[in-house]
């Protein structure tokens, strides 16, 4: 098995559509966000929407794309009917893999409303939902589900057999606490065919309910450079926990033994929503086929990020979004896409 890199050529993207029994604080600033990100997913490849009720998301997409002016055809995107009971498709969907043969495989692992906090009854059955609705390829292999507790925004990998990922997520309670690190460690290495894992032990943003997925904190952008947030305020509270992250990660080595190349990306200012801080993140970018999108926070801080992620990827265009609808939520740009890669997603209305 291995699992591909985000930045390899990918068949297309994921959205799960938000609609009003969703848990969204200001639902039209949040279909706006939607509609933007699912208008620049557009420009690079296709578009696969999971939704509650597909005339419902086309007239959101048509009605909000015409208030903001955005040019996009709702006849690319791929719609499929699911009951959802949220939104946050980098959790709830599908792992795709490759097999030792080019085999395809899509990978179904327990989802369980990040360790019980949050229903997930509905969710946790939608990849099975469109992949019998034929979303993905003839050859997909799957839905292989897997008795395990794990989602998508919790790992992080190089493509080449690294993982990165968080000792507070995969080893806290309500997931999978009846394994102890190395019998999960091994679970990984098996599910994804790995040659070693990279732990990080501290990190985390006040505002984050995930326990700390590593897709707000660090990620890979090629085999040998790592992006991360790093704060500079010692007055702020997630100073120590990203300062105690970032000497661990000066520790970690390439499979060849040489450092990393570690990219620094500035902690956005402060956000809140009824004085309740959220977890603002440069780190949780989208990879597309020839473009990053980047979470913007409407600050300077955003140009900054940018700058810095283009260094890490000079060849992919770096599109900022304002993201701040969806902190509301307690994720942001990542969290709320799942990309496919190629010869997975079907790519032709039918």
């Amino acid at each position: 098995m291995r699992l591909p890199a985000e930045w390899e050529r990918q068949s297309g993207v994921q959205l799960t559509w938000p609609h009003k029994d969703t848990e969204w604080y200001e639902l039209g600033k949040v279909l706006g966000c939607y509609v933007e990100i699912a208008s620049n997913i557009l420009r690079f490849e296709p578009l696969m929407i999971a939704c509650r009720d597909i005339a419902e998301a086309k007239s959101d997409i048509v009605r909000i794309s015409a208030q903001k002016g955005i040019d996009i055809d709702v006849d690319r995107i791929l719609f499929y009917e699911t009951p959802l009971n949220d939104t946050w498709a980098r959790d709830h969907g599908g792992i795709a893999v490759y097999g030792d043969g080019g085999e395809k495989y899509l990978y179904d692992f327990v989802f369980n409303g990040w360790g019980l906090k949050f229903p997930a009854c509905l969710d946790n059955r939608i990849t099975r939902n469109i992949f019998d609705q034929g979303a993905f390829n003839d050859d997909v292999i799957g839905v292989d589900m897997r008795p395990y507790v794990l989602e998508g925004g919790s790992i992080d990998t190089d493509g080449c057999g690294t993982l990165l990922t968080t000792t507070e997520c995969l080893c806290s309670v309500n997931r999978n606490e009846y394994l102890t690190r190395e019998e999960i460690e091994q679970e990984l290495k098996s599910a994804f065919g790995l040659d070693r894992i990279l732990w990080l032990d501290h990190g985390s943003l006040t505002g984050d309910d995930t326990d700390s997925h590593v897709d707000i904190l660090a990620r890979f952008c090629s085999p040998d450079t790592i992006a991360y947030m790093q704060c500079t305020d010692p007055d702020d509270p997630d100073y120590d926990s990203l300062a105690a992250m970032e000497k661990q990660l000066r520790s970690f080595r390439t499979a060849e033994g040489k450092q990393y190349n570690l990219i620094p990306l500035p902690l956005p200012d402060p956000l809140f929503l009824d004085e309740y801080r959220l977890p603002a993140s440069y780190a949780n970018f989208l990879i597309l086929n020839g473009a990053v999108l980047l979470p913007g926070a409407a600050s300077d801080k955003d140009r900054i990020a940018k700058a810095r992620l283009q260094e890490a990827f000079p060849d992919r265009e770096i599109i900022v979004i304002d993201c701040r609808p969806l902190l509301s939520g307690h994720g942001s740009l990542h969290c709320v896409t799942m990309q496919f890669p190629e010869g997975y997603l079907r790519t032709e209305n039918e």
